[in-house]
């Protein structure tokens, strides 16, 4: 019995054929990170406590401010959420390289690299891939505790723009840790680079108060931080059950942003960062 192939079908087949098992790489090396997690899940139950811890503290903290006072009759424990959402995600991003380092420095890399892999941008892949998928678990962790606290809970198209916006600076961070991962010569100064700027971009951030507490020069550097692009649109539809792309989520020294400015921002960062640690990434799986 013969089979007829059209010119289109055979033109076809390999494409397929080749982005089937890229996937099927990514969610082998994906398999991976997971397994590792479940043999040490104190990094799980450490991530998820921690933001928590700073809810409820810096929300019990500050709970006698006066409602409105952050924001449209806000109250600080709503106002905060969305800051310890971000900042939570942001941390986790910015350490998705050490895995990578690790590999790198005990030799598990190189194994990885000798295998016949479709794409090793599959590697790049798995870990915004897992990253993504702890960030949810800690996103669900901190909505249903900030729920319980009086903060409430987003509409459903309000998770949805909470979830795209923070896919997008997860995988913005997440490149910029694993370019840093191949650049850095060992996992000491990869640690170094991360206390330098974890703290200092949380501060210089909306995360903990709005611009309108800051002084001229440090509205500046908030309005021009990526971690207030992803904090406010979030904020944003926490609070607000409608909205729109072209709702403004704060105002700037410069200007307005919208909820799409913020993730149009965000996207040109990500590509930024994409560009600028491509040659690294290269020779860093070459």
């Amino acid at each position: 019995m013969t089979q007829t192939l059209t010119n289109q079908e055979l033109i076809a087949s390999p494409h397929a054929s080749s982005t089937a098992e890229f996937w099927q790489e990514v969610s082998a090396l994906t398999k991976r990170l997971f397994i590792q997690l479940r043999r040490r899940p104190t990094t799980l139950i450490a991530g998820v406590l921690q933001p928590l811890m700073w809810l409820l503290l810096f929300g019990a903290l500050f709970s006698g401010l006066p409602k409105g006072l952050v924001g449209d009759g806000q109250t600080y424990v709503q106002f905060l959420a969305a800051g310890i959402i971000v900042f939570t995600a942001f941390s986790s991003a910015l350490n998705s390289g050490l895995p990578m380092l690790f590999d790198r420095e005990f030799g598990f890399l190189n194994r990885i690299l000798v295998a016949p892999l479709i794409s090793r941008f599959s590697i790049i892949a798995a870990s915004a891939v897992f990253i993504i998928a702890l960030s949810m678990v800690q996103t669900i962790a901190i909505v249903s505790v900030s729920g319980f606290m009086g903060a409430g809970f987003p509409s459903i198209s309000g998770l949805a723009v909470m979830a795209l916006i923070l896919i997008l600076l997860i995988v913005d961070f997440t490149m910029l840790s694993l370019g840093l991962a191949f650049a850095m010569p060992g996992h000491q100064e990869m640690l170094a680079f991360i206390f330098l700027v974890n703290l200092p971009l949380l501060f210089s951030s909306t995360a903990l108060a709005p611009l309108g507490f800051m002084p001229t020069w440090l509205q500046w550097i908030a309005s021009l931080n990526p971690l207030s692009w992803a904090i406010e649109p979030i904020r944003y539809v926490y609070s607000h059950s409608v909205w729109s792309w072209d709702s403004v989520v704060f105002t700037a020294p410069w200007g307005n942003m919208t909820i799409l400015n913020a993730a149009i921002a965000l996207l040109s960062f990500g590509i930024f960062v994409g560009v600028f640690i491509r040659g690294t990434l290269r020779r860093g799986v070459a």
